[in-house]
């Protein structure tokens, strides 16, 4: 595991961003977060979870001066992040922690949006908040989506328009009763769950977020098949 030095400053916001291949936007995510947070007069620590990319990612994330968690092998997001919240996990058990952000390091520029849901948690509207795309992009025809709503619901009672958002704000506190993450694609809905049975309230907040979606190609319905999968299991393992 690789790691850049951390900021001796105490943040106000801590950035996970989860990665694997995205060599080509994660700079521009991480700068976006940098820059949004900073017209916020926030001190923000940013954190990228690679999940031992193939590509240069890596290197990019430390030219983009945010700190690299590189996973030894290919885990997942679940497992990735995870690695990442760990490194993170001290700050928020000191009194007063910092709100924590997830999200996905192919938001590019969008990821300016994000502030949005610090602002929701800190306003007292949510003890985690999800980012609904307010804008569909690519997609199949909705069935891991529809499973996830489902799974959400039969497991905690709660209704999502976004189950499966990864771009999402907590209080510090929410951390340690998500951690560990739910392995691979299942992380948003294990983490939602998680919360809920803890006494945490979970809202949303639509955002003009845009990221690399997948079509209806042979490529998208694999991966929403192996999304697929991932729920099911996750949905079984808090039953």
């Amino acid at each position: 595991m690789d790691a850049a030095s951390a900021s001796t400053h105490r943040p106000d916001v801590v950035v996970i961003v989860s990665a694997f291949n995205e060599a080509d936007r994660i700079a521009a995510t991480v700068t976006a977060l940098r820059d949004a947070f900073a017209r916020d007069g926030e001190e923000v620590r940013i954190v990228v979870a690679d999940d031992h990319s193939t590509d240069t990612t890596a290197h990019v994330v430390l030219e983009a001066g945010a700190e690299l968690v590189r996973a030894p092998r290919n885990l997942g997001k679940g497992g990735a992040t995870t690695l990442a919240a760990r490194e993170v996990l001290p700050l928020v058990l000191e009194p007063d922690p910092p709100v924590v952000v997830l999200c996905d390091g192919d938001l590019a520029d969008t990821a300016v949006q994000l502030p949005r849901l610090v602002q929701a948690v800190r306003a007292g509207e949510c003890d985690l908040a999800v980012a609904a795309f307010s804008r569909r992009v690519g997609g199949g025809f909705g069935v891991a989506v529809g499973y996830a709503r489902a799974a959400i619901r039969r497991l905690c009672g709660l209704e999502l328009t976004a189950p499966i958002s990864g771009q999402r704000a907590m209080r510090g506190e929410v951390l340690p009763a998500v951690v560990p993450f739910a392995p691979r694609f299942g992380m948003e809905i294990g983490m939602t769950v998680d919360a809920t049975r803890a006494g945490f309230r979970v809202g949303e907040v639509e955002l003009d977020l845009t990221h690399r979606a997948t079509g209806r190609t042979l490529k998208g319905f694999l991966h929403r098949g192996r999304q697929l999968k991932d729920f099911v299991l996750v949905e079984l393992s808090r039953r």
